[in-house]
């Protein structure tokens, strides 16, 4: 029960305070505070819920007045290991920044403690609000609590924690009273346990299948026909594979920790029941035990994770780091069902009705005119095939044909040679055998809740050996292309970034906006599942008319045709599809081949600019004079270049942002896209960063904020199990400075003070549980800014490669003219002032 406002000073008696069965912690006014009226804060505990209490913290001063109590219940959920209650008063007249700043050093103090406790911060918060500070706590009163305004509040750090019942005025008070009823369901009953069949390896089992397939003829199994050729080296060596080895099922519960072990369980059986015996010394000296046992548990975990540091395999590293710090819990399926999994398999192939060739009188031509069939087709190497196997990731899952990539790399010697042969009757032939393209698409949620078919991405499980196969074919296609195709694609291409696609982007327009009445329009353009789009038969003609070799052509072609595609849900299967429309997501190629079927989208007139990501495609218009023919034309060109390419555009996700900085403003006419109007937008999340029609980067920041807060409670939590500065700072990089410092070239030098001190105030809580000094964003960017130049430097078919022009002296860059400080202050200005600067500090050394 909290209490505010007590008006209790030193001088009142703790007697009168007391309740039965309730203790009482109280932080009254003091002299030093400053105040003559009002303040004061007490707490009383239930001592039937808690006696293990402990004062922690408190503060008073004229802007805010907070008492931090920890409470050890004698029952706790696993998830938690203590419970941190905060009340907190901060006047209406109150400087809330001033009073945000001194409570997020006082929670967070505590968050440094204790990571894995259940915090609730309760009290009159009047204008504040502790969501601008810490957004990852979730606020519960929904209700009035003095006249219709709501001025208390309570947040915590647990979702659905509570629910809020309003209650009369206790007293003479003004404020009603909230009861906070519990709402929160225990981690165990919101994920069941879950039953994994893993695959045994014993010792030796990889030198046994080494041995196997080293003394197989290999040459029994030559045949013409590819398919079987194939299909019956994949069915032998699965064979060899199940002789070697076995498969258990393991059962999960969500709430468990890595860190738990055998004798941790005998310790909690042996606490529980000394708890229940009723004998208090036999109690104590049980939780000792168990206190200790944990210790010892996590102690041994954290150096084995430390062996694997040493020992230089950061994936395992990274791998317990997850694992400790539970990261790795995914989300179940809502359901599933065979039915689910014929629906989705039906809706995933839905692009495969109705898209008959359109181009089989051109393809026919084209192959009749091949000119490059008199060149040498493309051939694989043994050694390349071996390389390919060895180079393998062992923790992608096995394709439908069961082979797993550990026993791909680790026989690589041995299996390389049929391969290679199989691979090679398969460029010769243009074929692709069936058994390699077959796949089992894994539906993946693309958000939380999911209440339609479309709300799940497919990604399809193909084979590993195909894998491996499709490298070898992309390295070869990309050799042969030129460097200059398509240079506002910025997606699966050396020195290309979302950086770089968000800079061009924000470049050309503050560039247009430099003169006078002028603006832009964006339009964010979304497809429908891209990728499932593909026209084989278009996809040959545009890879014909680049010059790649004619068997290419064909081998590629087949690959995307008479695809057999069964969708898995958990343990049910679908039936099988055969397409012969799209790419499977998740293939090595896809995302190549998409972006090989999409370069001829250009823009149509010099005003307007197409920046594409991948299948995120934005359209730039450049509008002069209230113009806009030559944008609205373009949009038009691209509706038709899609119709003709089966790309289905999305309107209802379409979004436009118009950005106009202009005194007197005109109405802007919306945009129709096949007769749906094109929602215009005050900011939209493109390639990850939020970009605002007035170019501030507040809204993306915020959501900086918010995600970091969240991965502050797991760097907390591994500082908590005594891990190494090493590993924490390793940890930091990856997934705290990592989301921090997202293409900050874009976004860093155009931002606003307030919202830098707010990233670099998070950098400072890290760095006080590291313990270590950590780079700034500052010199960050610095560094990052001049990297970045220099790789553009090197690259004469960047598009931004132009910007950068020496001068005749040979000594600097010429600068760009600018005339306002939001192009000065965006990246490539600053680029060049950076690079000139550092040219100048070069030159006096």
């Amino acid at each position: 029960m909290v209490l505010l406002e007590t008006w209790l000073d030193p001088s009142f008696p703790q007697g009168l305070l007391q309740l039965e069965g309730r203790s009482v912690i109280r932080a009254d006014r003091t002299a030093e505070s400053g105040k003559s009226r009002g303040g004061g804060i007490c707490v009383y505990i239930n001592n039937n819920w808690s006696s293990d209490i402990k004062q922690m913290d408190t503060h008073c001063s004229p802007d805010l007045e907070y008492l931090v109590v920890k409470c050890r219940p004698f029952y706790l959920l696993r998830e938690f290991n203590v419970v941190i209650i905060t009340a907190v008063y901060i006047p209406p007249d109150a400087n809330t920044t001033t009073a945000m700043g001194h409570l997020l050093t006082a929670i967070s103090r505590q968050q440094r403690a204790h990571p894995d406790g259940a915090f609730v911060v309760a009290g009159d918060f009047n204008r504040a609000d502790l969501r601008t500070v810490l957004p990852k706590f979730h606020q519960y009163v929904d209700c009035p609590t003095r006249g219709g305004n709501t001025l208390d509040r309570v947040y915590s750090s647990i979702m659905h924690g509570y629910k809020t019942k309003p209650l009369p005025n206790l007293g003479q008070s003004d404020h009603i009273s909230l009861l906070m009823i519990p709402s929160y369901r225990p981690l165990v009953r919101r994920i069941r346990p879950s039953t994994r069949e893993i695959r045994v390896w014993p010792v030796g089992a990889s030198e046994q299948l080494q041995d196997c397939f080293r003394s197989t003829e290999w040459s029994l199994f030559v045949e013409n026909n590819v398919d079987t050729y194939a299909s019956t080296v994949l069915f032998y060596v699965k064979s060899c594979i199940d002789v070697v080895t076995t498969t258990k099922q393991i059962r999960v519960f969500p709430n468990n920790k890595p860190w738990l072990n055998r004798d941790v369980y005998l310790l909690l059986k042996a606490r529980n029941a000394a708890f229940h015996s009723g004998d208090a010394q036999q109690y104590r000296e049980a939780r000792a035990k168990l206190k200790k046992g944990i210790r010892n548990a996590k102690a041994m975990y954290c150096r084995r994770i430390e062996k694997h540091f040493e020992s230089s395999d950061p994936r395992r590293v990274w791998q317990g780091l997850r694992q400790i710090t539970g990261q790795n819990i995914k989300n179940e399926l809502a359901s599933s069902s065979a039915h689910l999994a014929d629906q989705l398999n039906q809706f995933f192939s839905r692009f495969e009705e109705g898209t008959g060739t359109t181009v089989t009188t051109a393809l026919a031509t084209s192959t009749s005119s091949e000119t490059t069939t008199d060149r040498q087709p493309f051939l694989l190497q043994t050694c390349d095939v071996q390389r390919a196997f060895r180079s393998i990731n062992i923790r992608k899952a096995a394709g439908p044909d069961g082979i797993m990539g550990r026993v791909i790399r680790d026989c690589a010697a041995e299996l390389a040679g049929v391969f290679t042969d199989i691979f090679n009757l398969s460029l010769l032939q243009g074929s692709v055998p069936t058994c390699l393209k077959t796949s089992i698409i894994v539906p993946v949620p693309k958000q939380s809740v999911v209440v339609s078919l479309n709300d799940y991405r497919p990604v399809a499980l193909t084979s590993v050996v195909m894998k491996c196969f499709e490298r070898l074919v992309l390295d070869h296609i990309k050799a042969g292309l030129p460097s200059t195709l398509d240079p506002f694609q910025f997606a699966y291409r050396r020195n290309r970034s979302t950086d770089d696609a968000i800079s061009i982007a924000v470049h050309t327009v503050l560039s247009h906006l430099e003169r006078q009445g002028t603006y832009a329009r964006l339009l964010f353009v979304d497809y429908s599942s891209a990728f499932n789009t593909i026209l084989p038969d278009r996809l040959f003609l545009r890879m014909t008319n680049l010059g790649i070799h004619q068997k290419i052509c064909l081998w590629v072609r087949n690959f995307l045709t008479d695809r057999p595609q069964t969708v898995r849900m958990g343990p049910y299967y679908s039936s099988t599809l055969v397409l012969s429309t799209g790419a499977p997501q998740g293939c090595v190629l896809s995302p190549f081949l998409y972006s090989l079927y999409t370069f001829d989208c250009t823009p149509l007139y010099k005003s307007n600019t197409i920046i594409k990501f991948a299948d995120d495609t934005t359209v730039v218009g450049l509008i002069s004079e209230n113009d806009e023919t030559a944008y609205r034309k373009e949009v038009q060109g691209l509706i038709q270049w899609c119709k003709e390419n089966n790309l289905m555009l999305n309107t209802k996700k379409t979004k436009e942002l118009i950005i106009d900085f202009r005194r007197k403003k005109s109405a802007f006419l919306p945009l129709h896209i096949n007769g749906e109007e094109v929602e215009r937008v005050g900011s939209f999340k493109y390639l990850g960063i939020y970009i605002s029609e007035d170019l501030s980067w507040t809204a993306n920041i915020n959501m900086v904020v918010r995600k970091v807060q969240g991965r502050l409670y797991f760097l907390r939590m591994l500082r908590g199990l005594n891990l190494s500065q090493h590993l924490l700072l390793s940890y930091y990089h990856s997934t705290i400075e990592s989301v921090l410092t997202y293409s900050i070239l874009s976004w860093y030098g155009s931002s606003s003070e307030t919202d830098k001190k707010a990233l670099q105030r998070i950098i400072k809580i890290a760095q006080n549980v590291i313990g270590l000094q950590l780079p700034t964003l500052d010199e960050i960017f610095t560094s990052r800014t001049l990297k970045k130049s220099h790789n553009i430097l090197r690259d004469p078919t960047h598009p931004a490669h132009n910007f950068f022009e020496l001068l005749p002296s040979g000594r600097r860059y010429r600068t760009m003219k600018t005339r306002t400080t939001r192009l000065l202050n965006s990246f490539y200005p600053r680029a060049l002032i950076a690079l000139n600067n550092d040219l100048r500090a070069s030159c006096k050394k």
